[in-house]
């Protein structure tokens, strides 16, 4: 789903400003100065909103509107900027099939909401699309998937095993759909899972009687993949003979099943992903460069968990709310102790280990509200400083550390965000300003 504003305002000063506003909201926003540079836009780039100007040095938005319904079926919704003596053909615009209109001078705040409201997928904090994380590195990560999804440029996307790369592939996958229109293939395939011998026929299919095994003809995943996605997972894995093939099948966008002369068209996006350094394997001769500077277009690098702690907690809840939604039950949770031996705990296996330790934990733990022990066992220890800081005598003080932990985790889950904070535990801004105070915790702004 695209998270693209497209803006069309002449004066450079409010063209500035607003652009600037956008990225302090964390919208994305491609902003023309006329309408013909930004009609050439509207062809090539998905946007979620048109933001129009009534007056343009080379034409008015009702005739860029009337271009734009002339050339397009379905259209994102289209907001106008006018000033106070052309409210009419605002209206008129309107009727027409414009979304909405604000007369100059107006409240940025308004128009942001107006966004908002328009866009779902421009919502911050408790309202926010928040599909791969918190933290400002997955925030980044996920407005550049907005901006790729219209794109047929080939993605790589790196990081340590188990920091989620398939579970990004399938995000941006799931805009470029929404982007496109219907539903589309996603096929997804580890490199390094297929043996040697067995990857072409794979990959590519087979005629029946090509080799001893092959009883029928078969599809291969590129075939499957046709007018949708290809994930190529740890493509780091994948010999030097089969990378020449893959070269000439990215390069041609076709394919020849084995044992066949034919060549077979195919449309796909190709997502590849791996752990290993691909640049260093060029170098040592195990990666083919020419392959390499084929599907690096653009570098997506997904950081470890442990880089981005931000993110652990709320992956957490992700994780125990499935867990409730498959196997039914009442809500689950972490305890104090609980919460800070993961944010404590270096995962080396990532978000892949994470779930898993929750998984184990919910099926051990006899309680709703899950402790440290049924996570790690009792031989892992929290940093001693943790320890000390959660282990309450008093039951005031126990339900003071448990305050502290849910708002830490409820701002992080909200990006820092005060208001949507307290919206989300229900409380007014004071009231939360006041909690944060006696609790002792910082300012996120």
């Amino acid at each position: 789903m695209s998270r693209v504003i497209c803006l069309i305002e002449d004066d450079e000063i409010i063209g500035e400003a607003l652009s600037e506003r956008f990225e302090v909201e964390e919208m994305a926003c491609d902003w023309f100065r006329d309408g013909q540079s930004a009609l050439a836009a509207i062809e090539s780039t998905k946007y979620c909103v048109i933001i129009s100007d009534i007056n343009l040095p080379d034409m008015n938005g009702e005739a860029l509107f009337k271009y734009l319904l002339k050339r397009h079926a379905v259209l994102p919704p289209v907001l106008f900027i006018t000033g106070y003596g052309s409210i009419d053909q605002a209206v008129r615009l309107l009727k027409m099939g414009g979304q909405d209109y604000l007369t100059k001078p107006f409240e940025v705040v308004e128009l942001i909401n107006k966004l908002r409201t328009l866009c779902p997928q421009l919502r911050r904090g408790a309202e926010a699309m928040k599909r791969l994380g918190v933290s400002p590195a997955m925030r980044g990560v996920d407005l550049a998937l907005g901006r790729l999804a219209a794109s047929a440029s080939s993605v790589l996307i790196t990081g340590e095993t188990g920091v989620g790369k398939e579970y990004v592939a399938r995000a941006l996958h799931e805009d470029s759909e929404d982007a496109a229109g219907g539903k589309r293939p996603f096929i997804a395939v580890n490199c390094g899972a297929i043996p040697d011998h067995l990857q072409e026929a794979e990959l590519f299919g087979h005629e029946k009687g090509a080799f001893t095994d092959a009883i029928r003809a078969k599809r291969g995943l590129f075939e499957q993949a046709d007018g949708g996605t290809l994930f190529l997972d740890e493509v780091g894995d994948m010999p030097l003979a089969m990378q020449v093939k893959i070269l000439r099948a990215i390069q041609e966008r076709s394919i020849q099943r084995v044992g066949s002369e034919k060549s077979i068209r195919v449309d796909i996006r190709l997502i590849v992903a791996t752990h290993r350094d691909l640049a260093q394997m060029v170098k040592d001769g195990e990666f083919r460069e020419d392959l390499y500077y084929r599907i690096n277009v653009v570098n997506l690098h997904i950081p470890p968990l442990r880089e981005r702690k931000e993110d652990i907690s709320w992956y957490a809840g992700v994780f125990l709310d499935e867990y409730r939604k498959k196997n039914g039950g009442q809500k689950i949770s972490l305890n104090p102790g609980a919460e800070s031996a993961l944010l404590s705990y270096p995962w080396p296996g990532n978000i892949r280990e994470l779930r898993n330790i929750l998984e184990r934990a919910c099926v051990l733990s006899p309680s709703p509200v899950i402790s440290a022990e049924y996570l790690f066992g009792e031989s892992w220890q929290a940093e001693p400083d943790r320890i000390e800081e959660m282990s309450g005598e008093t039951l005031a003080a126990y339900i003071e550390q448990c305050e502290r932990a849910y708002i830490e985790r409820v701002l992080a889950e909200n990006m820092g965000r005060v208001g949507d904070t307290a919206g989300a535990l229900g409380i007014s801004r004071k009231t939360l300003w006041d909690k944060m105070r006696r609790l002792g915790l910082k300012d996120p702004k």
